[in-house]
């Protein structure tokens, strides 16, 4: 799929594609932006635990090429839940530090709203730390809306 962004001076810039990563290669050029919210994978936990997970849960990792470069990436899946039926969860949504406040997050993320009204979801979802002020304002300007509360313990393994 391939979308053009509009800087906010509203020139035109080159073309941004958007492809999901199914190789090796792939993946690896998404993991430095990748690192940027998630700094404690090396690029190997990463490609290993994307490979892992897409397999038992359907994740998917989509990257937003702009130029030559990888701008924006972001971890999805299509889920359904007894409650609330068929969605889409965003899992990571993240744009290179060096490219921030260019558009491309936001065209990453009205890509995913599509994908989603194609696999005839009936809401997108994520899970967001309390203290990223900065994404929630992004959210909520994307037209989501806070619904639920999210609570997590830590558990002691069982080994």
């Amino acid at each position: 799929m391939r979308a053009n962004v509009v800087l906010k001076n509203g020139f035109l810039s080159m073309t941004s594609e958007i492809r999901i990563a199914t190789t090796e290669a792939e993946l690896a050029s998404c993991y430095p932006v990748m690192a940027e919210l998630r700094p404690h994978l090396s690029s190997d936990q990463f490609i290993a635990m994307v490979r892992r997970l897409g397999e038992t849960t359907g994740l998917r990792i989509a990257y937003l090429i702009h130029g030559e470069s990888t701008a924006c990436v972001a971890g999805f899946r299509v889920s359904e839940w007894l409650a609330g039926g068929r969605y889409l969860e965003i899992e990571d949504l993240v744009t290179d530090s060096s490219a921030r406040s260019k558009g491309h997050g936001g065209v990453m993320f009205d890509w995913l709203v599509q994908f989603a009204s194609e696999a005839q979801c009936r809401q997108v979802r994520l899970v967001s730390n309390v203290r990223r002020i900065d994404a929630h304002r992004f959210y909520e300007r994307k037209g989501m809306t806070r619904e639920a509360y999210y609570f997590s313990m830590n558990v002691k393994s069982a080994d």
